[in-house]
């Protein structure tokens, strides 16, 4: 039944604005009034519908008032915490972006903050068989490590950024693996690979502006087929083992070749000391001759003796056979063996210390008779040389 319907048993106003019914009322609106009434109206039924009751006064519905706009009001405080960011949005509509620290802004419905990590890594995976370019499938084993770098973009640009990422990435191996043969793919271009794709996916999500960021894109396995993976392991050792022999030999060589560099130089060395020495002998001897030249044009007759005393003196040195010249003496001839006198004195010298057993001292002659004899006539042929001068 309306509030005012005619005719009806209810003659009161029962109009909840206080206008008294269409035609009446003074023409303005009390919200004093209004919230009065409804307080007395709500007071009434929690006492029943005969009784009639006080109500709230004006000034605790004011309070009540005050309070839910305060708590309104604070609604709006938000912290963003470090590695995110805060899109605030107007009525739907972005209005900006906040950094870490504390912030406020409109309650809702006016305004309304959305929080992004972007410091968080997310990940991502593919696995899926591909056809090389030399026409032979491959499976792949892909993932990608990412993060939001533009949160503006992440929440409005694309409606599901993180499934337009793992297509991106799917049609970004297939393009590489597609112009790269299987030998490459499955041996040493793995992370050639892995980066031609992070290249192509950053891309082709900046230019969709999906507000992601590739940190990293792995490869973590490209092999053949389960059919065809026995013969492809015997290939793969086949080169691992061509690669190991060439470092053998590589190693082989760099320790061959110092060696042998070594060895020249070495011997290049000594024949540059011989070569030295040769030539500093024969310089020595040239100078010697020259000096032996001039005593011999001072003395020849001289200088001939002594030349030839020199030469037998050389020579009989390292002979055991002792010649005597008896010419100018008796008939009667000593001959003392001083070849065993020597041999028999080195040997007793060691063990006795300059002495014999008994302690009796032993010597040994100081000079052979062929070097006495040699003396001899040395000091004669001077004698003579003075005596012509």
């Amino acid at each position: 039944m309306p509030w005012n319907e005619p005719g009806s048993n209810n003659s009161g106003n029962k109009d909840p604005w206080g206008g008294g019914g269409r035609g009446g009322g003074s023409g303005g609106f009390d919200l004093e009034r209004w919230l009065r009434q409804w307080m007395d109206r709500l007071g009434g039924r929690g006492r029943g519908e005969g009784s009639g009751g006080a109500g709230f006064p004006a000034g605790a519905i004011a309070i009540v008032i005050a309070v839910a706009l305060i708590g309104w009001l604070a609604s709006g405080f938000y912290i963003v915490g470090p590695g995110e960011r805060g899109v605030v949005l107007r009525f739907g509509s972005f209005a900006g972006e906040t950094l870490p620290g504390p912030h406020w802004h409109l309650p809702q419905p006016i305004e309304s903050v959305n929080v992004v990590d972007i410091g968080q890594i997310r990940s991502a995976q593919s696995k899926s068989a591909m056809l090389t370019k030399d026409e032979n499938i491959v499976d792949v084993d892909l993932s990608a490590q990412y993060r939001i770098s533009n949160p503006k973009e992440y929440l409005f640009d694309l409606r599901s950024p993180e499934m337009v990422l793992r297509d991106v990435m799917i049609s970004a191996i297939r393009e590489v693996v597609g112009h790269s043969k299987m030998d490459y793919v499955v041996g040493p271009g793995r992370a050639d690979i892995a980066l031609r794709t992070q290249q192509i996916m950053q891309t082709t999500l900046d230019s969709y502006k999906a507000g992601l960021q590739v940190v990293k894109v792995n490869l973590q396995s490209a092999q053949p087929p389960e059919q065809v993976q026995s013969a492809f392991a015997d290939a793969i050792k086949a080169r691992e083992d061509e690669v190991r022999y060439r470092n053998e030999a590589e190693a082989y060589a760099n320790s061959i070749l110092p060696q042998a560099r070594g060895e020249a130089a070495r011997i290049t060395q000594e024949a540059e000391a011989y070569k030295q020495q040769v030539v500093a002998r024969a310089e020595g001897d040239a100078t010697r001759f020259d000096e032996l030249l001039k005593a011999y044009l001072k003395a020849p007759k001289v200088t001939r003796e002594r030349l030839y005393l020199d030469a037998m003196q050389s020579v009989l040195a390292n002979s055991s056979k002792i010649l005597v010249d008896t010419k100018g003496q008796g008939k009667s001839l000593f001959y003392l063996p001083l070849d065993k006198l020597m041999s028999a004195g080195s040997e007793t010298r060691p063990g006795s210390a300059g002495g014999s057993a008994n302690g009796t001292a032993t010597s040994t002659p100081p000079l052979t008779a062929a070097a006495a004899m040699a003396a001899e006539r040395l000091q004669r042929a001077e004698q003579r040389a003075r005596g012509g001068r």
